[in-house]
């Protein structure tokens, strides 16, 4: 490209970039075009794929915040701990077929959803949620959702063909508001209280796997869950046709293992090991980040909020 023309397309961009800014505080604009979008998800999947062969946490930091970043980056950590070398076996993520979900939006963070179907295994479709948390701020990956394509929902949109955010707060009309899932969820987790969540494999299953483990007698098993807060962890909804939402959120998990006196845990796995502190002299504590995409619907009508992706890393390990 010739020089003055590469200082026309800088300035344009300037000039675009200074428009975002005045007005994307108070005016309901789309969180960019869909050429925008694409460009942000090609810069991604590029990134991506170079961050997990050589196994790199600070260039995942660039690319990938939230939840993801939390899950990843530990991943990257512990891995390349235990190979230096990096992984030059990765087969790079492609993704094709994708789908831009870009909601109109005032204020920050702003955010849009990628609909992709991938070259991993299995059926499921990769929903990413990117963020933005300020006018010159980058496109951050902050959620991954794998969703089976009958689950997807279908999206309400308004006149322009734009699908529509959904406030977090009370004013979202759901059964239960975005910014409340994961303090209701942790609760539930941990208490049984609610009855708030369809029964399945992350709810009422994963609570009875929990009480089995908690009747072992040869080691103490004990489960906290704490609700994940903004605004490193801000939960992000897309308005379904039927009223309802599709909503990211995100928790943190805890489990503690005890031995009994004399005993001392043994950690095997090296990925594991590589994220430890602490001497595992008779317990180990386990932190793990979660990420969630599930419907809530439409507090007029009668439903639960059901899962239709979750996915968890353990982000640290703490022996004494």
């Amino acid at each position: 490209m010739p020089l003055a023309a590469a200082v026309t397309a800088g300035a344009l961009l300037a000039s675009l970039t200074g428009c975002v800014t005045v007005h994307g505080e108070s005016a309901v604009v789309p969180a960019l075009s869909k050429a925008e979008a694409a460009k942000v998800l090609g810069t991604f999947v590029k990134k991506n794929n170079r961050a997990n062969t050589a196994y790199d946490t600070r260039l995942n930091a660039t690319i990938e915040s939230g939840a993801l970043g939390a899950i990843d980056q530990a991943g990257l950590k512990s891995r390349k701990e235990v190979d230096p070398k990096g992984n030059p076996d990765y087969k790079p993520l492609q993704l094709s077929d994708t789908r831009y979900l870009i909601p109109e939006q005032a204020g920050w963070p702003k955010f849009f959803v990628t609909d992709s179907r991938s070259n991993r295994k299995g059926q499921g479709r990769w929903l990413f949620v990117f963020q933005r948390d300020r006018a010159d701020g980058p496109w951050k990956a902050s959620y991954l959702a794998v969703v089976q394509p009958d689950e997807i929902p279908r999206f309400a949109r308004d006149e322009d063909g734009h699908v529509k955010a959904v406030p977090v707060g009370g004013a979202s009309g759901l059964a239960l508001a975005p910014d409340r899932l994961s303090e209701r969820y942790t609760r539930y987790l941990q208490e049984g209280s609610g009855d708030d969540f369809a029964p399945g494999p992350h709810t009422s299953a994963l609570r009875e796997q929990r009480e089995k483990a908690m009747k072992r007698t040869s080691v103490r098993n004990e489960f906290a869950d704490q609700a994940a807060q903004p605004p490193q962890f801000a939960p992000f909804g897309l308005r379904t046709k039927d009223g309802g939402a599709l909503v990211f959120f995100a928790s943190h998990h805890h489990h503690k293992q005890t031995l009994p006196r004399g005993y001392q845990p043994q950690i095997k796995d090296p990925l594991v090991k590589a994220l430890m502190t602490g001497t595992p002299k008779q317990s180990v504590t386990f932190e793990r980040v979660s990420e969630q995409a599930v419907t809530v619907p439409d507090k007029r009508h009668d439903g639960k909020v059901t899962f239709l992706s979750r996915i968890e890393g353990l982000t640290s390990a703490r022996g004494s």
